[in-house]
């Protein structure tokens, strides 16, 4: 992973100290909250509802052991013993002090990590695929670049306060685990006919009160353009976007209304001009946050192909005598793992979402010991997932079954990965000032529901997003179920939708109908379900079925 040289290290030293300063004076009250403000914002620092909450960068996920027991100690020292995994791979503390905001950062720097830029009209934290380096089906591991894109973007003087933020997710396989084409700007790194790398460039999706699926701008930018071609998109979207209206100041509402063919034209234009001016940076400098990524020596060796088949097979020849028997174990070798590259190992996802628990949140002594599970069993490398847990990208498979009863222990076992208890949920009204309706208790019943049911075999992947208000921070829009929360007159209501993908089969989930209060919300999920499982062919995923049948068969089993 990237480790800071003086000049990274010198930077958030000193806007530690900048944003300490800052602190000291609103509290002495010589600044006001008005003015404090967008100073605490770019320092990740939001006032919710009940107190302070900080938002630590996590650039593309990946984090060593140095690194989460820092968190964990943070999460002790100055918050109440948790933090709340997000779906910017970020982790955010939700019981902050002003006074202690200061030594928080200064905590961070020490680990080599800051809050620089989580909030903000900016460029936010890069995300990447959070199974990169190891997966079996990349092109190339696609962290070095989104490290490059991070450099870049930190600090930027003209970028610094765009019409409204702006995220980056930068993957490098067909398959699409970080949601790239609901980004701002999403990068595919690519193979053209020739075999030369390069990226291409989708912009303008977003979620939020208007979701949108960004379109192909551009099938191929050599690599050795990469930044330039992303600094253009920037200087269109920051030239033209919006800046009377936050709701349609996004680069998708631009994009949209601009049209993506003429928008393209203007990057295009604006492309040749940078060309000429040398922004992008020497690819020496590309070279030398690679050599960071360098895998470790055990898994320095060719790429292993192999489908999901050979996986399994793979996975049944080494650990026959460890899975006869032991159904729970079992069940979670057959679903928290992921193929790597090398035949001898697999990634392995770490639930954060055990039965009727909080999505996303961990506990401090839980955080302690993935710090020691990722030194212990995967190279002193672990990563956050978009989907609010967390993964070891290198385990010998050999050692699963003595990790697995770790995790076990811990209550960190949880066998759910795509499961529909394995849900992505906002922190909603318990604690966010925005939010209309509470997502924590209903992902908390529906969990509690389908373990009961037993279902959770039958249904297979089945991907369950909540969100507590339009912001979509539980990116429903993209659930293969979405839940929305409202305000109606003052009560708590929840609309449903079905259909949303995040992956490479794209789509925004639509709503089903009228809303349901809190139990009745929990009834029409299950309702939902039995009418996939009523309709559903062999081998069919609960997207094939819906796609299949339509809508119309769903809403006869919810309004009938």
């Amino acid at each position: 992973m990237y480790q800071y040289d003086k000049y990274d290290q010198a930077m958030v030293d000193t806007r530690v100290e900048e944003f300490r300063d800052q602190c000291r004076r609103r509290l002495e009250g010589s600044l006001s909250e008005d003015q404090f403000k967008p100073l605490r914002l770019m320092n990740g620092l939001y006032l919710q509802l009940h107190a302070y909450m900080l938002r630590v960068a996590i650039p593309y996920g990946t984090l060593n052991s140095r690194q989460m027991h820092a968190l964990a100690d943070i999460a002790d020292k100055y918050d109440k013993g948790y933090g709340h995994f997000t779906t910017r791979q970020n982790i955010q503390y939700n019981w902050i002090k002003l006074e202690d905001a200061g030594d928080i950062l200064a905590d961070l720097a020490k680990v080599e990590m800051h809050a620089i830029q989580t909030s903000g009209n900016c460029i936010r934290n890069i995300s990447s695929d959070h199974f990169a380096g190891a997966a079996a089906d990349e092109v190339v591991d696609p962290r070095p670049y989104a490290e490059l894109l991070r450099q870049w973007s930190s600090f930027h003087p003209e970028f610094s306060y765009l019409p409204r933020k702006f995220k980056i997710a930068v993957i490098a396989s067909e398959k699409d685990r970080a949601a790239m084409r609901l980004h701002d700007i999403g990068i595919n790194i690519v193979r053209n006919d020739t075999g030369e790398l390069g990226a291409a460039f989708y912009v303008g999706g977003g979620m939020g009160r208007t979701p949108m699926i960004a379109p192909l701008i551009r099938e191929f930018v050599p690599l050795d353009q990469m930044v330039t071609y992303a600094e253009a998109c920037l200087r269109v979207y920051n030239r033209h976007g919006r800046r009377d209206n936050k709701y349609k100041a996004r680069i998708k509402i631009l994009v949209h209304e601009m049209g993506a063919e003429e928008y393209a034209r203007q990057v295009e234009e604006e492309f040749a001009h940078l060309l000429d001016q040398g922004v992008e940076p020497p690819l020496a400098e590309l070279e030398r946050i690679k050599g960071y990524f360098e895998l470790p020596e055990p898994l320095r060796h060719p790429r292993e192909g192999g489908d999901q088949a050979t996986f399994a097979a793979r996975i049944e020849e080494k650990l026959d005598s460890r899975l006869r028997g032991n159904d729970e174990f079992a069940k979670w070798v057959r679903r928290n793992l992921n193929p790597h590259h090398q035949s001898d190992y697999v990634s392995a996802v770490i639930s954060l979402k055990p039965v009727g628990g909080i999505p996303g949140d961990a506990t401090a002594e839980q955080m302690h010991l993935m710090a020691e599970l990722a030194k212990e069993f995967s190279f002193d490398e672990c990563r956050v997932m978009h989907t609010q847990n967390i993964v070891l990208p290198h385990v010998e498979i050999a050692r699963l079954h003595k990790l697995w009863e770790k995790l076990k222990v811990a209550g960190l076992g949880t066998p759910n990965l795509d499961q529909i208890d394995d849900i992505i949920a906002c922190p909603g009204l318990d604690y966010c000032s925005l939010a209309n309706a509470r997502s924590i208790p209903i992902a908390q019943k529906i969990s509690q529901r389908f373990a009961t049911s037993g279902k959770g075999d039958a249904l297979g992947e089945l991907k369950l997003k909540i969100s507590g208000c339009i912001n979509a921070c539980g990116h429903h829009h993209a659930g293969h179920i979405g839940i929305l929360g409202v305000d109606r007159k003052g009560v708590e209501n929840y609309q449903l939708l079905l259909g949303g993908s995040e992956a490479e089969d794209v789509s925004l989930a639509k709503i089903t109908g009228p809303g349901f209060d809190e139990a009745g919300i929990v009834d029409a999920v299950e309702k939902v379900a039995d009418t996939y499982l009523a309709n559903k062919v062999d081998g069919e995923r609960f997207l094939d079925t819906y796609r299949r049948v339509g809508m119309d068969t769903f809403k006869e089993a919810l309004y009938a």
